[in-house]
């Protein structure tokens, strides 16, 4: 059942759950959009950081965003029967990998599962997504768009990257889509299945 659009003619996305896992990119900042729209729009949103992911945003701004902690560990969860990586993903409407680097491409690729996000991607129990953001040289590497072509047979969807001006001072392929077009995409693929918790409830 698709929703509808709250007072603002935003879609109305009460009800789920969509799980982002923040890696390590300058395009970090544009993350905070993401989350922002999100959970204006009613989703429920909970953020797990990669270690180098904090080196550009805090925690503490996606704490703020989203009114939940933000997971940074494997290893701190609420107790030691908490198994963040299974109960996470149980709930999980979706996963948004962004930005996806290519060390985060080539861990998924390769089933690696070293870290709190690896290892929820491999958990995952819900459609999931990256938004890729490198050095154009990085995207074009013959290694890189393997493992994106390994993922994208696995069924895991892409987002971009798009073309412009990026980090490094260079300008082409490799920046990470806007936060509009990542919510775009995300809309559409959340509403083509009930919210597991609302589905739960009937």
């Amino acid at each position: 059942m698709k929703s509808s659009p709250d007072t603002l003619g935003r879609t109305d996305l009460t009800g789920y759950e969509v799980l982002v896992g923040v890696c390590g990119g300058i395009a970090a900042y544009k993350v905070c959009e993401v989350v922002s729209s999100l959970v204006q729009r009613g989703a429920a949103v909970t953020v797990a950081m990669t270690k180098s992911a904090r080196r550009f945003v805090g925690p503490v701004t996606f704490q703020a965003l989203t009114g939940r902690r933000v997971l940074t560990s494997l290893w701190h969860g609420r107790d030691v029967a908490d198994m963040q990586h299974i109960t996470l993903t149980d709930a999980a409407d979706l996963m948004l990998i962004a930005p996806a680097t290519a060390n985060i491409i080539g861990k998924m690729a390769c089933g690696i599962a070293d870290d709190l996000v690896s290892t929820l991607v491999i958990g995952a129990a819900s459609p999931v997504v990256l938004a890729p953001a490198m050095n154009d040289r990085m995207w074009g590497n013959p290694i890189v768009q393997r493992n994106v072509a390994t993922l994208t047979e696995q069924g895991y969807k892409f987002i971009g990257p798009g073309e412009g001006w990026l980090a490094c001072g260079r300008v082409g392929p490799g920046r990470m889509a806007e936060a509009e077009e990542i919510v775009s995409v995300v809309i559409p693929m959340l509403e083509a299945n009930p919210a597991k918790r609302m589905a739960k409830v009937e």
